[in-house]
């Protein structure tokens, strides 16, 4: 895909969607941490459901280490593999209080450094918190990478790298929130909605017309 088709994906995406951001409920930088630990493997739904529960007694590190491991687990239990993540965001507050005075990091290294944060996260994090142009490649952002042809790879580090170099900076701020809610929403994994995606006729998407009719 050339950078002009790139350009006009991204202008309208930006266009019909001029504020995008997670869909994840959270006030502090946090209580998005905690979030974005909680939503591997789960919904973003099913995470605010249980933060929404969480959140209304527990808040900081210091008081989910007060909580402690079995009441963390109970509020969270809900989500999905919540026995690994409460075991992880016990030892990030842990973590937290001791190296960074409670607070978010605002760097790659340090967050990659906390339990359950892996490269992903730690994009959320910077890009949501701190509005850097950090692209985190979920499976939505895989899949409409690829399939449209805007960055296609192999996995999701390479996917990355080619959307990181190649859309246009004026855009990148955004767009992983972009790329996320028109995959979760459109370009879905079955039965993507062809005939209402503003962007089909830029989408090199092999065989697309053959499938509009099943869109």
């Amino acid at each position: 895909m050339n950078k002009v088709k790139r350009t006009h994906i991204f202008t309208l995406l930006s266009k019909n969607n001029p504020s995008p951001t997670t869909e994840l409920v959270y006030k502090t930088p946090f209580e998005l941490l905690v979030a974005v630990i909680l939503s591997a493997q789960a919904t973003d739904i099913s995470v605010n459901k249980a933060t929404k529960k969480l959140f209304a007694i527990a808040n900081t590190p210091e008081k989910i280490l007060f909580l402690g491991l079995k009441r963390l687990k109970s509020n969270i239990k809900t989500v999905g593999l919540y026995n690994n993540k409460a075991k992880n965001i016990i030892e990030t507050c842990r973590i937290l209080l001791e190296k960074h005075n409670g607070e978010v990091p605002n760097d790659r290294m340090a967050l990659e450094g906390l339990s359950g944060v892996g490269r992903k996260t730690a994009n959320v994090i910077l890009n949501t918190i701190f509005g850097e142009p950090t692209i985190a490649v979920d499976t939505h952002i895989f899949r409409v990478s690829n399939r449209t042809g805007i960055s296609p790879g192999k996995d999701v580090l390479e996917v990355e790298k080619k959307l990181s170099k190649h859309v246009p900076d004026v855009f990148k701020k955004d767009a992983h929130h972009l790329l996320i809610l028109h995959g979760r929403y459109t370009c879905t994994a079955r039965n993507p909605k062809c005939n209402s995606c503003i962007i089909f006729d830029d989408c090199e998407w092999k065989e697309r017309k053959k499938h509009v009719k099943d869109c």
